[in-house]
């Protein structure tokens, strides 16, 4: 069964797919492009086929409510050519070294690398970690916390298997280091932040969240991500009681959301999401969750149920207060194998974005498309990236 929504309409197809499933392919519009469709992101990208020598004409190209995130725009570009890591003392060519630097940076990588941190890597303002041009892992060990901090790309690198941090010090800044109590094990944890943008990695397996967006964060965007192999995805806002959260706003464009995921794509609290244009494959409890009367559009996205007959509802709310005043929309969503949409609240739910964050979604049969290059790309120096 396919549904195709509105804000308040929704077109049920006559096809029986849940009791005889079909491949997929059998339900897109034969008009559907069988190969990428540039999305508004990457089609500004590619328009730029020097981009080896003008890398930072990337931060150009971010919408939604990360749109203004400059990253290191204006500043030098740091080549990172040791993988190795020292979390108190970092060595000049670590990516360390030029993460807590105090002046804007654009960090490349000289070399396909696995980086493997000691404690957490805590980043400064105004940088931007670019991996493209190599295969560039944070794996293993503690990963990436955007605390406190604004003006920050991470585009292009895979991050996964991270690790709780211990106890310990960790250098902050040039002339700073403080005595952390340890992480959690997120992939991406942004905390207390602003500006913020996350594009075309890829984020698996790891203890805690894949990416975290907590305490008063806002003006983010999460694009072009390819997520797999996890359980509790991603999380907008502390906790029920932390109210700082009302003035988050996100925004959640051409991810996939791939095999074995179970819940939060996203979870938020408070704050508001604008879920666009994302693949949805058979998550295993839900997709979009939430509790403490978050506002949450859901529009253009493809989701397909997974077959467990139990967990065939997109939405989920948490919590003991009554849900039915919180804005939760879908707009023109793509409904496979059963999935549903629990839509509540009244009023207007549009992101009222600024000129300069707008963009249009697609509508949902064209996600399949427009997501196929999520995740880092394979970017070769002379040609188009």
């Amino acid at each position: 069964m396919i549904h195709l929504a509105s804000t308040f309409v929704i077109a049920h197809s006559t096809e029986k797919y849940y009791n005889t499933p079909q491949p997929l392919s059998k339900y897109i519009p034969k008009s559907t492009p069988k190969t990428a469709f540039l999305n508004e992101i990457d089609s500004c990208r590619r328009a730029k086929p020097k981009w080896a020598s003008n890398r930072q004409a990337l931060a150009d190209c971010a919408i939604g409510f990360g749109k203004d995130a400059t990253g290191g725009k204006y500043g030098a570009i740091y080549l990172v050519t040791d993988p190795s890591d020292d979390s108190e003392n970092p060595k000049p060519g670590t990516l360390r070294y030029g993460a807590i630097q105090t002046e804007p940076l654009w960090i490349v990588f000289d070399k396909d690398m696995v980086i493997t941190l000691e404690n957490e890597l805590i980043m400064n303002s105004y940088k931007t970690i670019d991996g493209r041009g190599a295969k560039v892992e944070i794996a293993d060990g503690p990963c990436i916390t955007i605390q406190g901090v604004s003006h920050i790309i991470v585009h292009g690198i895979s991050i996964h298997d991270c690790k709780p941090a211990k106890t310990g010090l960790v250098r902050s800044t040039p002339d700073h280091v403080g005595h952390r109590l340890g992480s959690d094990g997120d992939a991406i944890s942004i905390f207390s932040s602003s500006n913020i943008w996350i594009d075309h990695c890829f984020l698996a397996r790891c203890t805690d969240g894949l990416i975290d967006i907590i305490h008063a964060s806002t003006a983010i965007t999460i694009s072009n991500n390819y997520f797999t192999q996890h359980d509790k995805v991603m999380l907008l806002g502390h906790n029920d009681q932390y109210t700082a959260d009302k003035i988050m706003k996100v925004t959640i464009a051409f991810n996939q959301f791939a095999s074995d995921l179970t819940e939060r794509m996203p979870r938020v609290r408070f704050g508001y999401a604008h879920v666009v244009n994302n693949k949805y494959d058979e998550w295993k409890m839900y997709a979009i969750g939430g509790s403490a009367n978050p506002t949450i559009l859901s529009e253009g996205n493809f989701f397909v149920a997974p077959n467990d007959p139990n967990a065939k509802q997109i939405t989920k709310r948490e919590g003991k207060e009554n849900w039915k005043s919180w804005k939760w929309r879908s707009s023109k969503d793509l409904f496979l194998n059963g999935a549903y949409f629990v839509p509540s609240g009244f009023g207007s739910c549009a992101p009222n974005y600024s000129p300069t964050q707008s963009f249009t979604a697609a509508p949902g049969f064209m996600v399949p498309a427009i997501t196929l290059n999520a995740g880092p790309t394979n970017c070769v120096v002379g040609r188009a990236c």
